[in-house]
């Protein structure tokens, strides 16, 4: 059951959806608007590459090798001769496939637990939840780390632990949320008229428990956007030649002497788009969490 707010002006009263007022407050937050702005720039980055660069990111030029950044090479060159820029911004396109559909992964399995173990509770909420205690006991890398290593270093892999070590978060987040709403007068309202439990998580339950989904999902992206940099540097994540941030960061560090570039535009890269979904899971929380309003 969705709250609405009424606005009254002169003798006509509107009533407006607290989705259309959160976009109000959204427009009005700088630090959202910057975030959306930086990560708007990656994705045209990313879906136009092509167009930005009229190298391929494999291609190696021998006699330009470690060339630093001029009006040839905007980035430089690394060690194979390889075009910088062109290999950001084919990356662009791997980090933000990674951060989505690990995001989404995580989103859709840990939504379905939480909202099973809220809902339902007894033994499934005990089984579930123990299940969750067990994976953040161990640290988010290491437990991505042993997952890469057992179903062997890919891309894919990498992106498949990084959904199944964002599992709990969610998980727990929505377990909490349906929890406190299944204790709402509107819910026992509910279930009292005989309304079946499916339809009372559909209508009622899942849209209030969005607010708090969507947060944890854009500050999820800029996790896993890191999580997967961490498994390329360690040589577990997307395998040469694809042009992973990460695995950028990895073939430079004997480099970082002799020509730092190498490391500085993949390492921004990652700094920046992390900070700019952060920045957007900010202003989203502000605008979403009533107590931050407050």
């Amino acid at each position: 059951m969705k709250q609405k707010r009424m606005y009254s002006n002169s003798s006509n009263e509107d009533v407006i959806s607290p989705w259309k007022e959160a976009y109000w407050h959204v427009r009005k937050n700088k630090w959202a608007l910057t975030g959306f702005f930086i990560i708007i720039c990656f994705i045209l980055v990313g879906l136009f590459a092509p167009l930005l660069t009229h190298y391929s990111y494999d291609s190696m030029n021998a006699t330009d090798r470690l060339r630093s950044p001029d009006s040839e090479y905007w980035f430089g060159t690394d060690d194979l001769g390889r075009d910088i820029f062109t290999r950001i911004v084919y990356g662009a396109r791997i980090s933000l496939q990674v951060g989505f559909f690990a995001v989404t992964g995580a989103l859709i399995f840990g939504t379905a637990l939480g909202v099973i173990a809220g809902f339902y509770r007894g033994w499934l909420d005990m089984i579930i939840s123990r299940i969750f205690d067990i994976m953040l006991a161990f640290p988010s890398i290491l437990l991505a780390i042993a997952i890469v290593a057992i179903l062997g270093p890919s891309l894919q892999n990498a992106l498949i632990a990084i959904a199944i070590i964002n599992v709990p978060i969610f998980g727990r987040l929505v377990r909490s949320k349906v929890i406190s709403i299944r204790q709402e007068e509107y819910i026992l309202a509910a279930k009292a008229q005989g309304m079946k439990n499916s339809r009372i998580l559909w209508q009622h339950i899942l849209p209030n428990s969005l607010a708090p989904i969507i947060v944890q999902a854009t500050l999820g992206f800029g996790t896993a956007i890191l999580e997967a940099a961490a498994l390329g540097f360690l040589g577990l994540g997307a395998q040469p030649p694809i042009p992973e941030w990460g695995r950028m960061l990895s073939d430079a560090r004997q480099y970082i002497q002799s020509a730092p570039w190498l490391m500085l535009f993949p390492g921004l890269s990652i700094m920046l788009a992390v900070l700019g979904f952060n920045m957007i899971g900010d202003g989203l929380r502000d605008v979403l969490d009533p107590r931050m309003k407050q």
